[in-house]
């Protein structure tokens, strides 16, 4: 049995800050930080700042796609 810590660490998926979430999403960063402020995103609040997990917004917009117009999103945006 190996002593290695890294066999058994989790692995993290990296968080989005808003413009990389925005351009993700085709919108802008003002727009996506409303959305996040107001529960109608998931985001995380990390201190003063919001973050975003690109497959918890894939898994919101396979969801509602229409949440912010299909014409403007799609979630073949998203990194797999």
């Amino acid at each position: 049995m190996s002593n290695n810590r890294t066999e058994s660490a989790p692995q993290f998926e990296p968080l989005l800050d808003d413009e990389e979430a925005a351009a993700l999403l085709g919108i802008h960063p003002k727009t996506l930080q409303r959305l996040a402020r107001t529960d109608r995103i998931p985001a995380h609040r990390i201190g003063r700042f919001w973050r975003y997990r690109a497959s918890e917004l894939d898994a919101w917009l396979r969801r509602s796609p229409n949440s912010l117009g299909a014409d403007r999103i799609s979630a073949a945006n998203l990194p797999a």
